[in-house]
């Protein structure tokens, strides 16, 4: 799938082109920024990312042309933070909008959930999720929540995904001794107890807190908000 980025700040270009190559997206941009749309409809991109402050004119500019011969999801970055510039990028037809500075995880995780709901795009799709207005990107093992990052072992990792699946749900301490069993990780019930209280002290040290509560002689449970 084809990514084009309206961004003439070189260095932001190429930290979100690296990033988004890692999901196989291919990350296109405009050399001349007075002739962005004879890039975009040579290109036919499926996700258009563009800042508002740019050469000759400014991305709302860009989005009414978009918009006026096509569909394709656009997303809006922005280091302006007055609140008309999210409405006039809304009522422009933008889907969605990210300020400046940005974390990456937030930014990939937003573009996946476009890709998605436009393409019914699956590629990778179930690597990040968003759970607690925290990031959590399972191919990399790391949760992300207001700019901190937490980096799980294994066994940390494979708990907080089997609870997070079924949020609000109560998951007993068997079913999770038998899948981490099945998965090759081999615990006993203390382990479990163990690796338990580590994802959580984790979590806490970053303002999660009592995120995974116990059910008491039931098992554990991931809340939502």
């Amino acid at each position: 799938m084809k990514v084009f980025l309206i961004e003439d700040d070189i260095s932001i270009f190429r930290l979100i082109e690296e990033r988004l190559q890692q999901w196989s997206l291919n990350v296109i941009g405009p050399k001349n920024f007075q002739k962005v749309m004879d890039v975009f409809t040579k290109e036919t991109p499926q996700l258009v990312i563009i800042d508002i402050q740019l050469p000759a004119y400014d991305g709302f500019h860009w989005c009414r042309e978009i918009r006026a011969i096509s569909n394709v999801p656009i997303l809006f970055l922005s280091s302006r933070d007055h609140p008309m510039d999210m409405v006039m990028a809304m009522q422009l037809g933008a889907d969605d909008f990210v300020q400046k500075p940005f974390h990456m995880e937030v930014l990939v995780a937003k573009i996946q959930a476009l890709l998605r709901r436009t393409y019914d795009y699956q590629q990778q799709a179930q690597s990040m999720i968003s759970w607690q207005d925290a990031i959590i990107d399972y191919e990399r093992g790391i949760l992300t929540y207001n700019n901190q990052q937490i980096d799980f072992t294994k066994n940390e990792l494979f708990i907080l995904k089997l609870l997070v699946a079924r949020v609000d749900k109560i998951v007993s301490r068997d079913e999770l001794m038998r899948k981490l069993w099945d998965d090759e990780r081999f615990v006993n019930d203390n382990t479990l107890t163990v690796n338990i209280n580590r994802l959580r002290q984790k979590l806490e040290e970053v303002g999660l807190i009592d995120v995974i509560v116990t059910k008491k002689g039931l098992g554990y449970m991931a809340v939502s908000q």
